[in-house]
């Protein structure tokens, strides 16, 4: 019987999807799109543990952990999530308040260890090495796959996967116009939606492409950034035609 309630913060969809399903075998849980629902929910629910995204409109993650203390709303652990993951993020998160980090692109077996570390006092895992080994070029890291696999049904990680195939599509497009008008913020905070997803779900190639791209836009870096929008485009088209040909998506 699941005794322990976890509340997933966070504003993004297909995230919040790829958590219930691997929360969802072990713990309850609830969700909440932003940090000022968060606090609502805290208000009027009891949880053993909050998963607090960092970026999110509204209330961001950091605001809504400092209000959580300060109006003494649980005493529940707090972790940080976020697709920042250097060393002096991890260690600036922590330094406000947080009991720990998990870094996005999330490791399924390495994501329910950190939570059995503070819900069940489990082994203490290396957040930096297990993420590290994640590097690779695959157009579809299979062992994510089948690691999210293990925690949820075939025709669940199938709907998953389409979501993250139609919501990079809407992006791009919007990416598209944004290029237009030379927005390269906006541009940048779909990336790291994009960066996000594609690391969770092991599509790598789109992945570091991402990184790459969202690292030029944050340095300042604009001269190759319709090339980039193109490659970026081109290593989608490839991504989807290897899910309509993977036998792990069709019968």
């Amino acid at each position: 019987m699941k005794s322990k309630n976890v509340l997933i913060v966070d504003d993004n969809a297909l995230n919040r999807r790829v958590f219930e399903h691997i929360i969802g075998q072990v713990y309850n849980f609830d969700i909440a799109e932003n940090g000022k629902i968060a606090l609502e929910k805290l208000q009027t629910g009891n949880f053993d543990l909050v998963l607090m995204d960092i970026q999110m409109p509204v209330m961001d993650g950091i605001t809504a952990m400092k209000k959580i203390k300060y109006e003494n709303l649980t005493n529940a652990p707090i972790i940080a999530i976020s697709a920042y993951a250097e060393q002096n993020d991890k260690d600036y998160f922590l330094s406000t308040g947080f009991c720990d980090f998990i870094a996005k692109p999330i490791k399924p077996k390495l994501f329910l260890e950190t939570l059995s570390l503070h819900l069940e006092h489990g082994v203490k895992v290396d957040n930096e090495k297990s993420n590290s080994e994640r590097e690779n070029f695959d157009t579809l890291d299979e062992k994510v796959l089948l690691q999210l696999q293990k925690y949820n049904s075939k025709e669940n990680i199938q709907v998953v996967y389409n979501d993250f195939v139609e919501e990079t599509e809407s992006l791009l497009t919007e990416m598209k116009q944004l290029l237009i008008v030379k927005d390269f913020e906006a541009i940048g905070e779909k990336l790291h939606i994009i960066k996000g997803n594609s690391g969770t779900l092991g599509a790598q190639k789109i992945y570091n492409c991402c990184k790459e791209f969202e690292k030029n836009i944050k340095n300042g870096i604009f001269d190759n950034i319709l090339k980039d929008y193109l490659i970026l485009m081109e290593l989608f088209d490839s991504f989807k035609t290897y899910l309509n040909q993977s036998e792990h998506f069709n019968p």
